[in-house]
C-alpha cells in the first residue's frame, strides 16, 4: 500500500475486505482443472512426497522487476513413485532442473509442473533436486488482498519491496509443493538485493556476502515448520530496533525493521503492543510458538500479514484498523489492529495450519477471536463481550464459511467475524472459563506445527469439553444463516423451537436476565421460565437471531 495512496482509495480498500489477511473472498461456482491442479490434496503426485527443506536462493532486480535464482527441493518419498508435481506460475521461466548433476525436463500444465525422474523412487528414500527458474513475476496489484511481488518506493525513489501470496500462493513467486497440507520442515532463504536496501525474511540472519556485483545476500535460516506462504521477501533501508520478552519459555528476541523515517513512531507503537500482545496470548494460547526463529515485526508497503517469525506491518502507526474501530464500540482504538491480529496468527494459521484452504476459518475465526482475548485481558471480560458482539455489524450472511475442497476456495469472509462470534458462543455454553483457556492452549499443544482439518478440531471440542458441538459448528460453518429461536404463545404457554439448516439441532442458550439455561431443540417445547412474549430476550454473549411467531 503505498504511502501516497488517497484516502478515497483507503475507504475502498476497507470495504473490499474484512481484514488484512483476506485475499481471494471472491466468488466463484465453476472450477477448471487448474484449480484441481493447485488444490488437490489427494493427487498421487503431490502426495508421493513428504517435502523436508527448502533452499530459496533469489536476486530480486528492483528496478526491472526481475527474479532470478534456484530452489532446492529436499524429500522424503512417502510411496514408491516416478514422477511428482510441483507448482510455479506458468508466466515465470523454468531455465533448468538439476537432479544428481543432470538435467530433467519437467511438463508444464497451467501454473503445475511434473517432474519425471530416470527411475523410480523408492518409498523412505530421501532425495533432492533444484529448479533454476526466472522472469518478472506477478505484481499485486492491491496487496495483500491480490498476490504478487509489490514493489514501492519511500523517502523519494528509495526502494521498498514486499511479497504477499496468501490464497493465490507462494508459487507465484517461487518454485514449491504449494500445499497447505505439507508443510516444510525448516529453510534456507537467500535473498539478494541492491546493495543500498537489506532483506529480512523468516527466521534468523545466518549470514550476509557482498556478491560483488552491486547486490548483497541475505541468508535468513528458518528451524521451524512454516507454511509456503508465510515465506516472504521485505526490502528497503531498514532501520533496526530490538528487545527482549520475558515470556514461557524463556528469553524471545523481538526485532523490529522499520523505515528510518518512521523509527521514532515505530519504537513508540511497537515497544507499547507487542509485549502486550505476547503477555495476553501467551495466557490464552500457550507459548509463542517459534521462540528458536523468534518474533519479527517489519514495516512494508501493503497493510500486514501473518509471515511466520517476520509479521508484515503497514497500519500506519495508527490505532485501530487503519484508525477505525471495526467494533465500533471504542475498544478497538486502544491498541494497533495489525499488530494484534497478524500477530494472532503466529498461534492460529502458523502454529495451526489447515490441510486446505477451505478450513482457513481455523486461521481466520481463531484470529479474529484472539483479539476479543486481548482485550478481555487487558480490560475485562465485558469490554472482550462489548468487543466481539461490536464485530457482528460486519457479518454479511452471505455464504458458508467453509470453502470448497480440493480446488483452492476458501470460504466466505464470514470466517473473521462470524466465526470469531461461534467462539465467543461456545465459550458460552461451556461455561467454565478455566476449561475454555485450557482447550485453547490444548490446541495449540495438539496441533501445533502440524496440519489439520475441520473435523479434528472440532472433534477435540467435542472430546475436551464433554459436548457434541459437532451440530453448532456444522450450522455457523457449513450454512451461511444463524440458528434462529422461534417463540409462539399457545393459551397461557410460551412455545421455543430451533429453525435450522441442520436436523436434530439442540443448543443450549441463555436468555437475557437469567442464570440457567434453556433446552430448545428443533421442536416446540414449553418455555418455563417466561410470561410473557414481550420479556423474552436472548442473552447479548450468544450469537443467535430470535423471532416472535404469531
Amino acid at each position: 500500500m503505498n504511502r501516497l495512496i488517497s484516502s478515497a482509495i483507503i475507504i475502498l480498500l476497507m470495504s473490499a475486505a474484512l481484514t488484512s489477511c483476506a485475499q481471494l473472498m471472491v466468488k466463484k461456482e465453476i472450477f477448471t482443472k487448474s484449480d484441481s491442479l493447485r488444490g488437490s490434496l489427494t493427487s498421487p503426485y503431490r502426495t508421493c512426497y513428504d517435502i523436508n527443506f527448502y533452499h530459496l536462493d533469489v536476486k530480486v532486480n528492483p528496478k526491472d522487476r526481475f527474479i532470478s535464482g534456484s530452489v532446492v527441493f529436499k524429500f522424503t518419498a512417502t510411496n514408491h513413485f516416478k514422477t511428482l508435481q510441483f507448482d510455479l506460475f506458468d508466466n515465470l521461466n523454468i531455465d533448468k532442473i538439476i537432479y544428481h548433476g543432470k538435467e530433467l525436463s519437467g511438463k508444464r500444465e497451467f501454473n503445475a509442473v511434473f517432474l519425471t525422474f530416470p527411475q523410480d523412487i523408492l518409498k523412505g528414500k530421501q532425495d533432492s533436486f533444484q529448479v533454476f527458474y526466472s522472469g518478472k513475476p506477478t505484481v499485486a496489484k492491491r496487496a495483500p488482498w491480490d498476490g504478487g511481488f509489490v514493489f514501492a518506493k519511500h523517502d523519494g525513489d528509495k526502494d521498498w519491496i514486499a511479497t504477499a501470496c496468501q490464497g493465490v500462493g507462494a508459487s507465484i513467486w517461487w518454485p514449491n509443493k504449494d500445499q497447505q497440507a505439507d508443510e516444510v520442515d525448516s529453510a534456507l532463504i537467500s535473498i539478494s538485493v541492491p546493495n543500498d536496501i537489506m532483506d529480512v525474511s523468516n527466521g534468523r540472519l545466518v549470514g550476509t556476502t557482498d556478491l560483488k556485483n552491486g547486490y548483497t545476500r541475505y541468508d535468513w535460516k528458518v528451524v521451524n515448520p512454516i507454511n509456503n506462504y508465510d515465506i516472504a521477501v521485505n526490502a528497503a533501508n531498514y532501520a533496526h530496533f530490538s528487545d527482549t520478552y520475558k515470556g514461557l519459555k524463556g528469553n524471545l528476541s523481538m526485532d523490529f525493521y522499520v523505515l528510518p523515517e518512521n523509527l521514532e513512531k515505530a519504537k513508540t507503537q511497537f515497544n507499547r503492543d507487542v509485549p502486550r500482545m505476547l503477555k495476553a496470548f501467551e495466557y490464552w494460547f500457550g507459548p509463542y510458538p517459534f521462540y528458536k526463529d523468534g518474533y519479527k515485526l517489519v514495516e512494508t508497503p501493503h497493510l500486514g500479514m501473518e509471515h511466520q517469525s517476520a509479521v508484515a506491518y503497514g497500519n500506519k502507526y495508527q490505532n485501530g484498523y487503519l484508525g477505525r474501530d471495526r467494533s465500533a464500540t471504542g475498544w478497538g482504538l486502544k491498541w494497533d489492529f495489525i499488530i494484534i491480529h497478524e500477530s494472532g496468527h503466529e498461534w492460529f494459521g502458523n502454529n495451526i495450519t489447515s490441510k486446505d484452504i477451505a478450513d482457513m476459518w481455523i486461521h481466520e475465526s481463531f484470529t479474529t477471536y484472539s483479539e476479543n482475548l486481548f482485550v478481555e485481558y487487558f480490560y475485562g471480560k465485558e469490554a472482550g463481550a462489548d468487543y466481539v458482539i461490536g464485530q457482528r455489524k460486519n457479518i454479511k450472511l452471505d455464504g458458508p464459511i467453509i470453502g470448497v475442497y480440493g480446488v483452492n476456495k476458501e470460504g466466505s469472509g464470514d470466517m473473521y467475524d462470524k466465526g470469531a462470534n461461534l467462539l465467543h458462543t461456545i465459550r458460552q455454553i461451556i461455561n467454565n472459563d478455566e476449561k475454555w483457556r485450557s482447550i485453547l492452549t490444548g490446541l495449540n499443544t495438539t496441533f501445533g506445527k502440524k496440519t489439520t482439518t475441520t473435523t479434528q478440531v472440532v472433534n477435540y471440542f467435542n472430546q475436551q469439553s464433554g459436548t457434541n458441538f459437532t451440530p453448532v459448528f456444522d450450522q455457523y460453518l457449513r450454512y451461511k444463516n444463524i440458528p434462529v429461536l422461534e417463540f409462539k404463545q399457545e393459551g397461557n404457554q410460551i412455545l421455543m423451537r430451533w429453525k435450522t439448516d441442520v436436523k436434530d439441532f439442540a443448543m443450549p442458550v441463555r436468555l437475557a436476565g437469567q442464570n440457567n439455561f434453556v433446552y430448545p431443540t428443533n421442536n416446540w417445547k414449553v418455555l418455563k421460565t417466561a410470561t410473557s412474549l414481550n420479556d423474552i430476550k436472548v442473552d447479548r454473549n450468544f450469537y443467535v437471531d430470535a423471532k416472535i411467531i404469531n
